[in-house]
């Protein structure tokens, strides 16, 4: 017996198939025939796709500057699985991880290279704060969770340190198995060329449609050789939209000439979740349809993408064994003008609205769904 059956379930594609979970993972696809627990008819009218995730959010509660609880910016937005980028570092992390075992969106950490986290904006400033060390313990204590690592370089983080703690993360991440390295870009020092000089194959560039000066298109609008030289090494484009790092001018340059992002994320937090310009990943996704990418290259952004590059093999995909998430949600015609990080508007025609989300197999109707009364059994 199955626990939940999805009938009749649109996917990116438009085609539609019924789809089957139990004991938390995906068991049946297609014409499914069988007893269920619980069934939901979706009618061919409602998306459906591996469950979203989230691979920049900052979730730990007990954060002094980026902070939010999982749930509010994961399950209830239609958000299955979401990846704190950054806020914990060593000292932390422990506190931060026992926080998220009441979660129910599935919760993921990179470490903050900085032993202290995001305590203060420049973390990076005082080099006694990177301990190889503590964070080799800390991935130790912490398999499966801390599933990567974070410096943010830019130059109000680093302060005269310029490019030596990503040196030192390279390191890191060399004796740690070659974790996934996020690495954020903003204002110089140091140059994005010389931190581009240091990434290699499948570290990830997160703010990379950022509109500061230290960015990845010259002012010729061109993109700059280091970007375009990291990109055919296998370093990968995060959005991180967040509350200062993205330019719609910069995304549609750059998707003009065929740099689209490797995933879309939100940098999501309290502040920027409440008052904008973020509101949710599901409103970031909409703006780049809005500039111009299809919905199943957005939703790839999001889904099988994000899963590859923080190495997710259970998660991504609508696969017979893979973990039980999925999101459902509507495409709808409906104009919204949109707001970039530096306050430029954008015309939009669609939007995308999660209403509910399976995690684990297990269905949870979203605060849009609740409203609307779509799922109401």
């Amino acid at each position: 017996m199955y626990d939940l059956i999805l009938r009749n379930a649109r996917l990116v594609d438009d085609t539609v198939i019924d789809i089957a979970i139990k004991d938390g993972k995906i068991a049946a696809l297609g014409d499914v025939t069988g007893e269920t627990r619980e069934e939901r008819q979706l009618n061919g009218e409602f998306y459906v796709s591996a469950g979203w995730i989230d691979s920049h959010v900052h979730c730990y509660q007990k954060s002094p500057i980026y902070h939010d609880d999982p749930d509010s910016i994961g399950i209830h937005t239609g958000v299955t699985t979401v990846v704190d980028a950054g806020s914990t570092g060593a000292d932390d992390i422990d506190e931060f991880y026992e926080l998220t075992r009441s979660a129910r969106t599935d919760v993921y950490a990179l470490l903050n290279i900085s032993k202290v986290g995001l305590i203060a904006q420049n973390e990076l400033s005082d080099m006694a704060n990177i301990d190889k060390v503590a964070v080799c313990d800390a991935v130790t204590r912490h398999p499966g969770f801390i599933i990567g690592i974070k410096a943010r370089m830019s130059s109000s983080v680093v302060g005269a340190n310029g490019i030596k703690p990503l040196e030192i993360a390279k390191e890191i991440q060399r004796e740690n198995g070659d974790l996934p390295l996020m690495v954020h870009i903003g204002n110089n020092p140091p140059d994005l060329d010389e931190i581009t000089d240091l990434l290699t194959s499948g570290d990830i560039i997160t703010h990379c449609y950022n509109g500061k000066p230290n960015r990845i298109l010259t002012s010729a609008g061109e993109l700059r050789a280091s970007v375009s030289s990291a990109i055919q090494r296998g370093v990968r484009l995060d959005v991180g939209h967040g509350t200062a790092s993205f330019s719609f001018e910069v995304a549609k340059i750059a998707i003009s000439k065929g740099i689209f992002p490797h995933t879309i994320s939100s940098d999501i937090y309290c502040r920027n979740r409440i008052n904008g310009p973020v509101h949710s990943l599901g409103v970031v996704m909409s703006k780049f349809l809005s500039i111009g990418m299809s919905l199943p290259q957005v939703i790839d952004c999001v889904t099988s993408h994000a899963a590859d590059g923080l190495r997710l093999v259970n998660k991504g995909r609508l696969s017979i064994g893979l973990d039980g998430d999925l999101t459902i949600f509507a495409k709808r015609r409906q104009p919204t003008v949109f707001t970039d990080s530096e306050n430029q508007t954008l015309q939009g025609e669609q939007l995308l609205v999660a209403l509910a989300a399976v995690r684990a197999g297990k269905w949870f109707t979203t605060e849009q769904g609740k409203q609307e009364h779509v799922f109401d059994l």
